[in-house]
């Protein structure tokens, strides 16, 4: 049954039906609820998740625009139907491939391990989301050999009128800025949760992980005495880096042993970040992807008997101390039970989900809808209007066949905000007004309207 589920969603997947966002109805982001045993949230005090700020993150993570050849996007390494990961073991960037397995991003709040990357380089995820932006490789806006840098990608985001609205419904100006693109990117990245799992039912039946849960299979049961247990106890000892609920990596942890790097010959010791261990295989019981930073490893068994059995290599100097004692030993029961645990930690939401979909047509295309664009007046198709200059700052002019007119101010919830009559080639005074877009609706005494959407800066 979930194997057949999960056929009919990625084939839906296939076929592009979303490709509008309505402003009035904006998908709650701000109120995803999550189990009260998470503790784990790496959000910072200036970055908490909005409506607006997850809507815009959702929409600059699917767009391609943010490469400079306009191919790539976020989702193109990091794939919904895939827990956002991939299945290839290097991504395909604009100018070769990444230099390690995209890592899956589900549950990336809810870390005590506040850095990203597999190596750690980025201190918080506002700094991660936009450094494959600029990497030549990845999405080209790197600013070195001839490459253009960001400002050139907030010029084109600028030109595009749907960031003409949702960068000022998230942050109530519309300049747009690297730390906005950062903050909305990484709201969205972390509004992506899993809590549907198997495991998460029973630990909510009982209350207490060390106990059996009813919904689990003996086996299932067993493999997960054997995560939390450690080795001198009889156990694998898996909840000594990954530690539940949240199954994510302790910010302590050294390398896990694999130290090879991707597609290439070499040794790379660096690697001490993962992923949650939520979410490792989909509801068709298929792995998201290869596993480890390399992605050498290309099934759940095969990582099982990595952990089984490390043999000592005299050039990892930065393996974790909790992986340099005697083998585990497990048999084969055992191992089965242990993945056999490890597949109750996928659940279905995180695949299905519409609020972290493509919101974009198979042509790219996505149109706004409701806010500003739903202010009512019967427009006269024949009479123009003309607004300039657009953008403005203190005042603009009106240039219209209407003869005198009344101008209404919308903002973008849809609320009149200004009323004032003028003429046309009049300077119409905008300075008491907050910067961010608008829609003007020009209207004469004989009931002709024409509406026009313009931005103050």
């Amino acid at each position: 049954m979930r194997k057949d589920y999960l056929s009919l969603i990625l084939l839906l997947g296939l076929i592009s039906i979303a490709a509008t966002i309505d402003i009035d109805n904006l998908f709650l982001y701000s109120e995803l609820e999550f189990p009260n045993y998470i503790d784990a949230d790496n959000t910072p005090e200036g970055n908490p998740i909005t409506d607006e700020g997850a809507t815009l993150g959702r929409v600059l993570f699917y767009d391609k625009q943010l490469s400079l050849d306009g191919t790539i996007s976020c989702s193109s390494c990091h794939h919904q139907e895939f827990a956002f990961g991939d299945t290839a073991t290097q991504s395909i960037g604009m100018n070769g491939n990444t230099g390690r397995h995209s890592m899956r991003l589900v549950n990336a709040r809810f870390s005590d391990e506040s850095r990203f990357f597999w190596d750690e380089r980025a201190a918080t995820l506002e700094d991660q989301v936009t450094m494959p932006i600029q990497d030549h490789i990845e999405m080209g806006f790197s600013g070195e050999d001839g490459d253009p840098d960001f400002d050139s990608l907030t010029t084109r985001l600028s030109e595009l009128d749907y960031y003409q609205v949702l960068f000022p419904l998230a942050f109530e100006t519309p300049e747009i800025t690297e730390e906005k693109v950062q903050l909305a990117l990484a709201q969205f990245i972390r509004s992506i949760q899993s809590f549907d799992t198997s495991f998460d039912e029973g630990l909510a039946q009982v209350n207490n992980i060390n106990n059996p849960f009813p919904n689990f299979s003996n086996q299932e049961n067993l493999g997960k005495q054997l995560y939390l247990l450690p080795p001198p106890d009889g156990g694998a000892g898996c909840a000594g880096c990954h530690s539940p609920p949240e199954f994510s990596i302790d910010p302590l942890s050294l390398n896990n042993g694999v130290i090879g790097v991707a597609g290439a010959e070499g040794t790379d010791l660096t690697n001490t970040k993962a992923p949650s261990l939520r979410e490792l295989i989909n509801p068709n019981g298929v792995e998201n992807g290869p596993f480890m930073h390399d992605g050498s490893l290309l099934s759940l068994a095969e990582v099982i008997d990595h952990y089984n059995l490390i043999p000592p290599n005299p050039q990892n100097t930065n393996l974790d101390i909790r992986l340099q004692g005697p083998p585990l030993n497990l048999n084969n029961a055992e191992k089965a039970s242990l993945e056999a645990f490890l597949i109750t930690l996928s659940g279905i939401e995180v695949y299905t989900a519409e609020q972290w979909s493509d919101p974009f047509d198979e042509n790219g295309n996505l149109e706004l809808i409701g806010g500003t664009t739903n202010v009512e007046g019967t427009i006269d198709s024949d009479s123009k209007t003309e607004v300039y200059p657009n953008p403005f700052q203190d005042y603009f002019i009106i240039e219209s066949d209407l003869e005198r007119f009344q101008v209404e101010f919308y903002n973008l919830n849809g609320a009149m905000v200004k009323r004032v009559m003028a003429s046309s080639g009049e300077r119409v005074n905008s300075a008491d007004l907050p910067n961010g877009v608008y829609l003007l609706r020009v209207s004469s005494t004989n009931a002709k309207v024409q509406t026009v959407k313009v931005m103050k800066y």
